[in-house]
């Protein structure tokens, strides 16, 4: 096959290293607004998972997220009713990753025209996503903006959220505490989660969407609208045993494992037990003939949420976890000192992925 038929992130329009000079540009524009506000401090603003402000003893979280091109599927399926989830998942774990407790969360819904059973069928997706998460939705806004949504149907969207969270200033979770010696430990993803999708939808357009391809066992369609896993109950308990210091926490999501260096870059990542592709992420290497080290750097790969913390603890982590129904398994230790880079080693062959 031709190398016209080798896909990249880049290549399908993702531009993943503009993306994140566009992101320090944002950065350093938004922290000139700092100042304005008078009411607690900044404890943490762009680069981390959530904004934070302390106000006295507490500290609000705040993230906002949307589900991406994963709306497009939706909307091929003509099934609304589990997007929702996604929303409040991808908003929910990255405010457990500071540590924090969600608590509420608004959401905006974006729409062609006027369709009250879309908007009921999203709504049902919300509120299963929000009775996963133990957080209750208090407001949004619901927009009709034709002249900016593509499309000409009457389901065509687009949906994100902004979620709150809140913890004691002394129980924040910001990676510093990390060092040589943790424990990395990697806990499932449902699938591919909500991201990836520009290079996962035009991979997998060879097939329809009523398709089962070789290495999955859902139709094309099914597969890519597999709700995100949202990691909140196991978190929020594990995070309540005061006698189990967890140094890190990151949710896997766009940049997959280089994830890790927003938590400390001063420690190396040594990712060494990673599982070779399988499922859904098998089917996009083989049918996209994606390099190895593309995928890892893309996609979540299994592995939904890391958690790092001292060797001692493992096991009682590692206990907690799977009382949720979720697989959980080390698959690296921070090893020594770097500038936060990630060393992965998948069928027997180490990649950079930083």
């Amino acid at each position: 096959m031709s190398n016209s038929h080798i896909y990249t992130y880049k290549k399908v329009g993702v531009n993943i290293p503009k993306i994140r000079s566009l992101q320090r540009i944002i950065g350093k524009m938004i922290s000139e607004s700092y100042s304005f506000q008078k009411i607690g401090k900044i404890t943490g603003g762009f680069g981390h998972y959530s904004g934070l402000i302390t106000i006295g003893n507490n500290v609000l979280a705040l993230h906002t997220d949307g589900v991406g091109t994963k709306v497009l599927v939706a909307q091929q399926m003509k099934c609304f009713d589990t997007i929702g989830i996604d929303c409040i998942a991808m908003n929910v774990n990255d405010i457990i990753c500071t540590g924090s407790q969600p608590f509420a969360f608004v959401d905006y819904i974006g729409l062609k025209k006027v369709n009250d059973e879309l908007i009921k069928e999203i709504m049902k997706g919300l509120i299963a996503g929000a009775k996963a998460a133990r957080i209750a939705i208090v407001g949004g806004e619901t927009s009709i903006v034709p002249d900016l949504l593509a499309g000409d149907t009457g389901e065509t969207f687009d949906l994100s959220g902004t979620a709150i969270g809140m913890t004691k200033n002394n129980n924040l979770i910001l990676g510093n505490k990390i060092k040589i010696g943790d424990i990395i430990l990697g806990v499932e993803s449902s699938g591919l989660h909500s991201n990836g999708y520009t290079l996962a939808r035009k991979v997998l357009s060879k097939y329809s969407l009523s398709q089962i391809p070789e290495f999955i066992t859902k139709t094309v369609g099914e597969e890519l609208l597999t709700p995100t896993r949202i990691y909140v109950q196991p978190i929020m308990e594990l995070l309540k045993n005061r006698k189990i210091p967890i140094h890190g926490l990151a949710h896997i999501t766009g940049g997959s494992f280089t994830k890790l260096k927003r938590l400390n870059n001063k420690v190396r990542y040594n990712l060494f037990d990673l599982s070779p592709p399988q499922g859904i992420f098998k089917q996009i290497q083989k049918d996209g003939i994606v390099d190895l080290k593309e995928m890892y750097k893309i996609f979540n790969m299994g592995i939904g949420l890391c958690i790092i913390l001292p060797k001692a603890n493992v096991d009682k982590t590692i206990s907690i976890i799977e009382k949720y129904k979720m697989k959980v398994r080390q698959i690296g230790q921070v090893d020594s000192k770097g500038n936060g880079n990630v060393i992965g080693k998948v069928e027997n062959k180490k990649y950079n992925f930083s």
